[in-house]
């Protein structure tokens, strides 16, 4: 399990190379997940084709200029409402050269036709090649090696569209495909007029590309494609390659469940019928792939990083068993990550840069994307012209000098040529690659809009043509490939396939859950009996010293910056004494056990090596070579984890998809993302609402992430205060009276103690079940003295503990007032109270609720259940009254009162209501003046 990302078994399809991988000047063997493609190269020109690139200059300008410029003059557009001008670069004439003159190609075009050729067989090729069915655009990449490669694959060839030499079966087979699509949407909206179903019509040639992905993927050692698409297609794709039972289907579309019935009582949603799945293992040529199509939600595009972080953890968790070294790894060698977008959603959406930013970041690639971008020229009914400052729908991959195949969907055969070529790019570099496929929409947006209302030109073209299936039925049938009765009877027969599909649905088929199988298998519904809700978490105290002690070991000779040696002497000073353990120490105990449990931990974010606040430095640098060394990494055993320390880009949205995705791939893999400031999360909250929120109740994805979001009212201003808890407490789906076998969807705390935090982040692993985890993690308590825990508080048969008591020996018989509260505004108001009178100080008690979500009940009804002499109950925060725990506590608690009959009604106390905490330094010190002074009034 330790160091094998990425790495592949060897198969004779293609022997890894045996050059050693060049490793970057800040990675050394502790660095995890460090990592990036193998290098890839192609011979380059000789002295002879230089020799001859020379003399023959201006052919060389013109070769080059159809290279950069033919897809300009591309006949990509089956509408041809594209607004193409004349390219003048295309033209010989503009380099002086004479149609009828001969010259030597030598290293000029990559023909395999040898001696001189007349130009006007040379234009004519280049115009085949460059000025087609499909555009190339790839003299952008800046890697030389990368436009060699489309050079030489694109013009070696013997003919510039091989694929229309493929056998006569493979020709049906992609015809058969495009039939049936078009007969599933004709029987669908005979049959359910009123369905939404987002059909392919237009965009059919979807299929065979994707079957042809399919098969040469398998064929190239690919074991596992991650698929994510939006909604139009789906059906088709799903039915068809994917293999989900047309019964299936129409079970749904008829408004049943597609998990099952009883599952609803446990709070499952389920979704709407264009976000189904279908996950089937495919076989071409006896080699079997896994295809994982992710659920997505309607957010365009959201998908994106999720199927990214899914790809990556399944490349970790299919070769865990596999004893090959890093450096004999290609990376991306079994698994694939394929995106299908739509043109409107692709140069809209800011989720998609945000992805593409990732895609070669060292610890976050999977070797490379393919991308599919299904374009219908419009988005709802927006045109092109309208909606993107660019081009072409696929301009945003140019910011990460991304290589785009545009192609014609009229054309499958041109469409299945795109995407080979594309697989094959990425094969060879293992970067990503988009085919941009320029199609229509039959329909409007969906099968009941009426698209002419906003484009009647387009929609008369549309209206007056055949269909891409009928179109390429008669090209085969021009072709003798396919007879018309032979076509006439397929037809036929899928139809009444679906006619039998369509009566078995409420007769012969019953709705089974898809959920823990696999590597999931050993886990347990959270709303089970088995589920296992507070284990035990507790270490023996000589093994937390032994892991606190090797977080901080460095090699001999290993430079570290002079202040942290102060870091180092406090941690080693606090373990010997078994007392004043920080927050950064507790989380390196936490970590360092759960490695040696078998646990992998991966924690990712901006800045997260060394900390927002300079707290962790879970990896230290040295500070003459740079050199990174992750003391936690170090000399590990073969049953242990290992710690991936991920710094990001300057995204929140894309990471925090990205780490779900890892984490809905992996039970035994503890994903933690830490915003800088807590209210960043604002920036994903998409994903927050969409994915991590609630996969579990609409798909049945359990997902054990982690969210630390530092939090606290300290004079920061607006933006830097507050991580807004109160909206991670409204998504919950906390019931609002007790109710044991509730199945809350989050968990989220607000801790005051070490201690606490060790716990709660062992408990995600040691549950037998995930679920998302939200922590408003401290700032100015990281190194509180007065915060500080004990070994002794994690030692054995420990747990965390979601209501802390008033730990000051209070008399509960004298306690007058009880002031419920969370987070670090204890301390706080723990130092007021120690400054009041001795009966003042008697008649207060503290009590944390460290847990606000799931609600902890029991806990807080004992608790309350000690001091029943209290006249008043009160929650205090530090948050204004519209934010923070309030809303979600008050009818809580005040079920409890009642139920134990109690007169006390919860009394609020804290700032009043405000948009956002306060920029200006004396207002605020009046604000937390009153916070501290109010709660001990009138005693």
């Amino acid at each position: 399990m330790l160091a094998r990302l990425h790495c592949r078994r060897l198969t004779p399809l293609r022997p890894l190379s045996s050059r050693p991988r060049a490793r970057s000047y800040n990675e050394d063997a502790t660095c995890f997940g460090f990592r990036s493609p193998r290098p890839a190269s192609i011979p380059d020109y000789t002295p002879a084709e230089l020799a001859n690139r020379n003399v023959n200059a201006p052919l060389l300008r013109y070769v080059e200029s159809v290279r950069r410029h033919g897809h300009r003059a591309a006949l990509i557009d089956p509408l041809d409402l594209l607004a193409r001008e004349e390219v003048s670069a295309l033209s010989p004439e503009r380099y002086g050269l004479d149609l009828e003159e001969s010259y030597n190609l030598t290293g000029i075009v990559h023909w395999t036709k040898a001696g001189e050729v007349k130009l006007r067989d040379v234009v004519e090729r280049l115009r085949e090649t460059y000025v087609g069915r499909i555009g190339y655009e790839y003299m952008n990449v800046p890697v030389k090696a990368e436009r060699l490669w489309f050079d030489r694959h694109l013009e070696h060839a013997p003919s510039p569209t091989p694929i229309s030499h493929l056998p006569s079966d493979r020709r049906r087979g992609y015809w058969e495909l495009l039939a049936r699509s078009e007969t599933l949407d004709a029987f669908l909206g005979a049959r359910f007029p009123n369905l939404k179903r987002y059909g392919l019509e237009g965009a059919e040639s979807m299929l065979p590309a994707l079957d042809v992905l399919f098969r040469i993927s398998s064929l190239h050692g690919i074991t596992d494609l991650v698929l994510s698409m939006p909604h139009r297609g789906r059906l088709s794709l799903l039915a068809d390659l994917l293999r989900y039972p047309p019964r299936a289907l129409f079970h749904k579309v008829r408004g049943n469940a597609e998990c099952g019935e009883e599952l609803s009582k446990l709070g499952a949603t389920g979704d709407v019928v264009s976000h189904i799945v279908s996950s089937p293992e495919l076989e071409y040529e006896g080699r079997k792939i896994k295809i994982s199509m992710l659920q997505n939600p309607s957010h365009l595009e959201a998908i994106n990083p999720v199927a990214l972080g899914k790809a990556r953890a399944k490349q970790t968790s299919l070769l865990r068993d596999f004893a090959i070294e890093p450096d004999s790894c290609s990376l991306g060698d079994r698994v694939l990550c394929l995106q299908v977008h739509g043109d409107a959603a692709f140069t809209g959406q800011g989720i998609v840069m945000e992805s593409l930013g990732l895609s070669n970041l060292p610890h976050f690639t999977s070797g490379g994307s393919v991308h599919l971008v299904v374009n219908n020229s419009i988005g709802y009914t927006t045109p092109a012209a309208n909606a993107r400052s660019s081009p072409y729908a696929s301009d945003p991959a140019k910011a990460i000098n991304v290589p785009v195949l545009h192609v014609n969907a009229d054309y499958p055969e041109s469409v299945v040529q795109a995407i080979e070529t594309a697989f094959l790019y990425r094969d060879k570099f293992r970067k990503d690659v988009v085919v941009d496929m320029l199609c229509y929409r039959r329909h409007g947006h969906n099968e009941l809009d009426e698209p002419s209302y906003t484009q009647p030109v387009m929609y008369d073209k549309i209206r007056s043509r055949k269909s891409v299936p009928q179109l390429y039925e008669d090209k085969l049938i021009s072709d003798g490939v396919l007879s018309p009765e032979a076509a006439s009877s397929l037809r036929a027969e899928h139809k009444a396939f679906l006619d039998a599909e369509l009566k078995a649905a409420d007769t012969d088929y019953v709705a089974r859950p898809d959920m823990l199988g696999h590597q999931w298998a050993h886990m347990v519904w959270p709303a089970s009996a088995e589920a296992v809700h507070s284990p035990e978490t507790g270490i023996a105290v000589d093994a937390l010293r032994e892991v606190g002690a090797k977080s901080v070991e460095t090699p001999d000779g290993f430079e570290i910056h002079p202040r942290l040696q102060r870091h180092i002497k406090n941690r080693l000073k606090s373990l010997e004494a078994g007392t004043g353990i920080d927050f950064a120490t507790a989380e390196a105990l936490a970590f360092g056990t759960l490695l040696h449990e078998g646990f992998d931990v991966r924690i990712s974010g901006q800045d997260v090596g060394r900390g927002t606040f300079s707290q962790r430095h879970a990896m230290l640098v040295d500070q003459k070579t740079e050199q990174v060394h992750i003391p936690l990494n170090a000399s590990p055993a073969p049953s242990h984890g290992r710690l991936e320390i991920a710094n990001s880009s300057l995204s929140e949205l894309a990471v925090l998809g990205f780490e779900h995705g890892m984490t809905i791939d992996s039970p035994r893999l503890l994903g933690i993302w830490e915003a800088q400031f807590g209210d960043f999360g604002n920036g994903a909250q998409v994903v927050i609402d969409t994915f991590v929120a609630s996969s579990e109740a609409k798909w049945l994805k359990q997902s054990g992430l982690v969210m630390l979001l530092p939090h606290g009212m300290d004079g920061a201003g607006p933006e830097h205060s507050s991580s807004r808890i109160e909206r991670y407490l409204q998504l919950s789906n906390d019931p609002y009276y007790p109710n044991p076998h509730a199945n809350v969807n989050i968990s989220v705390a607000n801790l005051t103690t070490p201690a606490q935090y060790f716990h709660l982040l062992r408990r995600q692993m040691h549950r037998n079940y995930r679920k998302p985890l939200i922590i408003a993690s401290p700032k100015g308590l990281l190194r509180s003295s007065a915060a500080a825990s004990s070994l002794s508080e994690m030692g054995h048969s420990t747990a965390f503990r979601p209501v802390l008591d008033d730990p000051s020996s209070l008399d509960p018989s004298t306690v007058r007032r009880i002031l419920l509260l969370s987070g670090k505004l204890f301390y706080d108001l723990s130092a007021a109270r120690a400054t009041l009178p001795s009966d003042v100080q008697a008649s207060v008690a503290l009590v944390r609720i460290e847990e606000l979500c799931p609600f902890p009940f029991a806990a807080v009804e004992a608790v309350l259940s000690r001091y029943n002499a209290a006249q008043e109950i009160c929650w205090v925060q530090e948050e204004h009254r519209n934010q923070g725990g309030w809303a979600h506590v008050k009818e809580r608690i005040d079920a409890l009162l009642d139920a134990s009959g109690r007169q006390e009604r919860l009394r609020y106390l804290g700032r009043r209501e405000s948009p956002a905490a306060v920029g200006v330094g004396k207002w605020h010190a009046r604000e937390k003046e009153l916070l501290l002074k109010e709660p001990f009034e009138g005693l």
